[in-house]
């Protein structure tokens, strides 16, 4: 059951994830990449990690992704589709991606051949705790000092005044 859930989490993750990267309007992606990070969410919840999916939950979905809907409203940018954005390598873009998936994929397959996916006994409160403050402190104060930096960028972008 735990291969079942997994499996279908990670599948809605990566549809989601292509959504967000295709989708035309910004608003629109960010709601997908709201479903994708679910999704991952999703997967640490089959694997048995309540508390590493609870962070996902509301670390990402609740605080990154409301950080990027507030930014984008603090910097007026446009929500309609701009397909002059759009460039012809798309394509190419796509190939390259599917490449790089197929080689992801097999480098797991050929590392983990048919091993089922257990659940981890390590995704307690306490031990991701410990890990995190006591291994993890510096990168833990760079990541909310580098989302500090994004949310006063997006204010001192939003205060600039036009130039006639």
């Amino acid at each position: 059951m735990t291969t079942v859930l997994f499996s279908v989490a990670g599948v809605v993750a990566v549809v989601a994830a292509v959504l967000v990267v295709t989708s035309r309007r910004i608003v629109h992606a960010a709601l997908w990449l709201v479903v994708a990070l679910g999704a991952v969410a999703g997967c640490f919840g089959a694997l048995h990690a309540e508390f590493v999916a609870l962070v996902q939950i509301l670390v990402y979905v609740g605080a990154i992704v409301v950080l990027v809907l507030f930014a984008l409203m603090l910097t007026k940018a446009p929500t309609n589709p701009l397909p002059e954005l759009t460039t012809g390598r798309s394509p190419f873009a796509a190939v390259v991606a599917g490449v790089l998936a197929v080689l992801l994929g097999t480098g797991v397959v050929l590392a983990f051949g048919n091993e089922k996916v257990k659940p981890v006994a390590d995704g307690s409160a306490t031990a991701v705790g410990t890990q995190v403050f006591k291994h993890w402190v510096l990168p833990f104060e760079v990541l909310s000092v580098l989302l500090l930096a994004a949310l006063i960028g997006a204010i001192a972008l939003s205060q600039r005044k036009k130039e006639d």
